[in-house]
């Protein structure tokens, strides 16, 4: 700020520089559309901020003083960069609200997320893509400060997680299942025989692989079935939180796995993994988007209708 930390009016900067190309006062107000006084007062202004005359107003036509003549091509520069940046700032508030900021579990943005995406974008055209892939916990963590506006995850009616139906709302977009699945046997004529079979109450306990305590799959099994990871005969020998460090343990014949059908259809389909028990062990889940209730951006809003009407 100049002399009485007056402000600095861009106006003034403008009227300044039209003033120097012409001359003339009163062409300049006429080209600013606003009255000769008032560009005067403008004009008068500016000098009081920088301190000095910019102008003789003796000549004819007005010309720069060399304070002004120093002062030109700053303002010049300085009014252009203001511009450019103006425009940069709306082109990237227009780029952020096309944008669409996605969390997704580990493993639904491996096995699921891809294809759903490429469905959605057949109905509606996206602008960029953003997705953050993590155990729940953390995506929830995600959702909870605003920081994405879909969450994507496996769910169940039976088992609550922080996202309450006050401030969030889901809809289901597909169905999965966990499944209890193990190596087959390796010796010939085995045919695809499991390793461990869960139903014929085994003699020693059942090695199981578990999901750590940020999983979300983990969630459900612990709420569910929780004797599988406390009781006989189930003696858990691994934990981890990703379902694909899981399946890949249970093809090296480490134990069971309860593992989402999505994620193990093609391990299945070939037979590098086997059911490890009866349609009793099977656990239903959903998959499914949640959302802030808050009001969202257009492009997010757009996605939504596209969701929940599929």
């Amino acid at each position: 700020m100049g002399p009485g930390n007056r402000p600095l009016d861009l106006e003034w900067l403008e009227d300044f520089l039209v003033l120097a190309d012409s001359g003339n006062f009163s062409r300049a107000a006429q080209a600013r559309a606003i009255a000769q006084p008032a560009l005067s007062r403008h004009i008068k202004s500016l000098e009081e901020w920088v301190g000095v005359d910019l102008f003789n107003r003796s000549a004819q036509p007005v010309t720069l003083t060399e304070a002004g003549k120093r002062f030109h091509p700053t303002v010049g520069d300085l009014l252009q960069r203001l511009e450019i940046s103006r425009l940069k700032a709306r082109a990237a508030h227009e780029q952020e609200a096309m944008s669409l900021r996605f969390a997704a579990t580990h493993v639904l943005s491996l096995s699921y997320f891809p294809s759903w995406l490429s469905g959605i974008e057949a109905q509606l055209r996206l602008g960029s893509i953003q997705i953050s892939s993590d155990n729940l916990v953390a995506c929830e963590e995600l959702m909870l400060q605003r920081r994405i506006q879909f969450l994507l995850c496996h769910g169940h009616s039976s088992v609550v997680n922080r996202l309450d139906d006050v401030q969030f709302s889901f809809t289901r977009v597909s169905q999965d299942v966990l499944l209890p699945v193990t190596a087959p046997l390796d010796n010939i004529g085995s045919k695809g025989q499991p390793q461990h079979w869960i139903d014929d109450k085994p003699q020693k306990p059942v090695p199981v692989l578990a999901y750590g305590l940020d999983s979300g799959l983990g969630r459900i099994m612990r709420a569910l079935m929780p004797s599988i990871l406390d009781e006989a005969p189930f003696s858990t020998v691994f934990t981890a939180q990703h379902a694909v460090l899981l399946k890949t343990m249970a093809k090296e014949g480490r134990g069971i796995a309860w593992l989402p059908e999505s994620l193990i259809k093609d391990d299945l389909a070939v037979g590098t993994l086997v059911p490890a028990g009866s349609l009793r062990w099977q656990i239903p889940i959903d998959i499914r988007l949640y959302r802030p209730r808050t009001v969202m951006s257009t492009a997010a809003e757009a996605l939504w209708q596209v969701v929940k009407s599929s």
